[in-house]
């Protein structure tokens, strides 16, 4: 989804020229459902194969046949760096092209012993990195004594077409209750569902006719969640959906939803806010990693501990103000979160 929309933005200019994974995870090592979407037909090469060397000195010779000024990687787990590394040292020695790096997450949130040393080298390689949040700006500075970089928000995503009316929205994805609290994403541990499940108890008796939503592909047990639900007695107020949700369905879950709640124990930056920020839905997030740094508390959301009572006690607060107060702070907030803001500073990176 980044790089569709950065290769969108870029093309407004630049001949851009996009190369992706024929093999990103082998399935083993790959708890969802698919590894593929579909931007309108509009397809990157399926080019490197993530475990076959063979297939990144094939990635090599495509690139430096292209003679490009400029190649850009999405960096987010030490699993990709030896092919990255790779690519990048066959096309400094071959093009010569400029090599920049956007760093969505460089410490993994299941980190390995060799992680590190695996992302220093890749990185022996690079010319320029782009950060989002203050949190990885930390983790770039540990393993780049010096680095040569930008830091500049993630940009609001923009690939999940138009708002639908609220109440359409709702019957369309089956939800009848008045108010909807959204937990949207990739389900994994670290993203706090169990909080949010908790603090549903204390909230349940204070708000009236609510339903929370949990939409997502489940990287580990589902069972554990529902068990958790029934044992909080929160099982009717709470609609799990494990499933993997396409783009063109995304708009009705957000234009359904009142507020997003992203209860994270960890995190660098979250590619969900853009996403609520799209539609102007308010977020709730954790106090933790990158998070606090695109949300108003107040006015575009609200920043919480990452503990029940915070989380509840902010939901509260939320369906007992104007709904409409947000909206209008998140539509002015957001156009600081542009693509082309952000291809600006890649742009600027290169050219420093």
């Amino acid at each position: 989804m980044f790089n569709h929309s950065l290769a969108e933005t870029l093309s407004n200019n630049h001949e851009v020229h996009r190369i992706s994974f024929s093999l990103q995870y082998p399935q083993i090592l790959f708890p969802g459902k698919t590894q593929f979407f579909d931007f309108e037909g509009k397809q990157s090469k399926a080019m490197i194969n993530s475990i076959n060397p063979f297939s990144w000195k094939k990635t090599v010779k495509f690139i430096n046949s292209q003679k490009p000024d400029i190649v850009i990687f999405q960096y987010w787990m030490p699993f990709f760096a030896p092919a990255f590394a790779s690519i990048t040292k066959g096309v400094k020695k071959g093009c010569g092209a400029t090599v920049i790096v956007n760093c969505n997450n460089i410490t993994p949130h299941e980190s390995r012993p060799l992680d590190s040393a695996m992302t220093a080298r890749f990185f022996n390689y690079c010319d320029g990195f782009v950060v989002m949040s203050k949190t990885v700006e930390n983790d770039l500075l540990k393993i780049e004594p010096n680095p040569k970089y930008r830091r500049t928000p993630h940009p609001i995503y923009d690939i999940f077409g138009e708002s639908i009316e609220k109440q359409k929205a709702k019957d369309m994805i089956g939800v009848t209750e008045k108010k909807v609290i959204l937990n949207f994403g990739l389900i994994r541990s670290y993203k706090g569902l169990d909080i949010l499940i908790e603090s549903a108890k204390l909230f349940k008796n204070k708000i009236d006719n609510f339903k929370i939503l949990v939409v997502g592909e489940c990287y580990g047990d589902e069972n554990k969640y529902i068990q958790l639900a029934e044992d909080n007695g929160v099982s009717d107020v709470i609609d799990f959906r494990f499933e993997f949700v396409p783009n063109e369905k995304v708009n009705q879950y957000f234009c359904a939803a009142d507020l997003v709640a992203l209860p994270y124990k960890s995190a660098t930056q979250s590619g969900v806010v853009p996403i609520a920020y799209h539609f102007d839905i308010p977020v709730i997030v954790s106090n933790v990693g990158g998070l606090p740094e695109v949300v108003v508390d107040g006015e575009t959301g609200f920043i919480c501990e990452p503990n029940p009572n915070s989380i509840a006690d902010s939901i509260v607060k939320y369906f007992n103000m104007n709904p409409y107060f947000f909206s209008q702070n998140i539509n002015e907030y957001k156009k600081r979160f542009s693509w082309d803001n952000f291809v600006k500073v890649v742009l600027e990176l290169v050219e420093s």
